[in-house]
């Protein structure tokens, strides 16, 4: 499995510091069904793993450590750039890709975004200082406005889901998308600990979000890991 395995950072800051770790099965018959790739997602313990099933064709499985899901938005800004192809298919449909040299961008549709909340505090130090996570049920995304006329946002994103795994993501396309979407105009934001996160409305409904994308550089893993 390692060497099908790549593990990449998206949305990392300009200085390429943060992002979110994503892992990418870049051959989906290394785990052929269900149970393997559910075991293997919870394994790794990333907010999300995805597994190309037709590189080709962009046909892919995105699983967190404990579901399967229709779209999520940093697995897909992570694989077109692994990719670079134009298209990809998650379950809820296609989503076009591009990059410009600097950030790889995804067009997606914020109604692909389920479960998530968003809620606005009232500055910047409301949201650094939410404990991890905080009190409540079901997908949060906090945010705030850093400087409302440039589009400038700080967030933070907590999935508070019953397994636990993940206390607080570290960048979130989907909600993103969802926000921009909520507020009809384009945002830079930086999420979690410093993760970049720009976006774009279409005049279709649609968003664009885009995002740098690196390798990552992990510790090496434990004996009789299958990392």
């Amino acid at each position: 499995m390692n060497d099908q395995l790549d593990v990449l950072r998206v949305f990392c800051a300009g200085d390429g510091r943060h992002g979110n770790l994503l892992g990418v099965v870049r051959d989906g018959r290394a785990c052929p069904d269900d149970a393997s790739r559910q075991a293997l997602a919870a394994e790794l313990g990333y907010s999300e793993t995805v597994f190309v099933d037709d590189p080709e064709r962009g046909i892919v499985d995105i699983r967190t450590p404990g579901t399967r899901m229709s779209f999520a938005g940093h697995p897909l800004v992570g694989l077109a750039w692994l990719l670079d192809i134009e298209e990809l298919r998650p379950p809820a449909g296609p989503v076009w890709a591009r990059d410009d040299g600097e950030f790889t961008w995804i067009t997606a549709r914020p109604e692909w975004v389920e479960g998530k909340h968003t809620e606005q505090y009232a500055s910047v130090a409301e949201v650094e200082a939410l404990p991890a996570p905080p009190p409540g049920e079901g997908w949060l995304y906090a945010w705030a406005w850093e400087d409302e006329t440039a589009g400038r946002v700080r967030a933070r994103g907590f999935p508070r889901r019953a397994d636990g795994v993940i206390a607080e993501d570290e960048a979130t396309g989907s909600a993103a998308i969802l926000l921009t979407a909520q507020l009809g105009r384009a945002l830079n934001i930086i999420q979690g600990a410093g993760s970049q996160i720009l976006t774009a409305p279409g005049p279709d409904g649609s968003v664009e979000i885009g995002g740098r994308v690196r390798f990552a550089r992990l510790a090496p893993p434990a004996a009789g890991s299958r990392r």
